[in-house]
């Protein structure tokens, strides 16, 4: 992670806020993608009510962490 935990507050005001939730989630997916990518190893994906693996080219995210919009 890359943000420490705010221990300051109790467990369900951390779980309460829900823009940090999802600003977390954001950056652990764009980590775990950038790193698959370039150890070239595909992602699981849920595509078309089914599993489909991504091949790590077609992964859309350079290696800064921003979405290809190309892709």
């Amino acid at each position: 992670m890359t943000h420490e935990p705010n221990t300051r507050l109790a467990p369900e005001e951390r779980a309460g806020n829900v823009e940090r939730i999802l600003e977390q989630l954001d950056i652990g997916v764009r980590e775990a993608l950038i790193r698959h990518k370039q150890a070239g190893n595909p992602v699981a994906v849920w595509r078309n009510g089914r599993v489909e693996w991504t091949e790590p080219e077609e992964i859309p995210i350079d290696e800064h962490g921003a979405w290809n919009q190309d892709r």
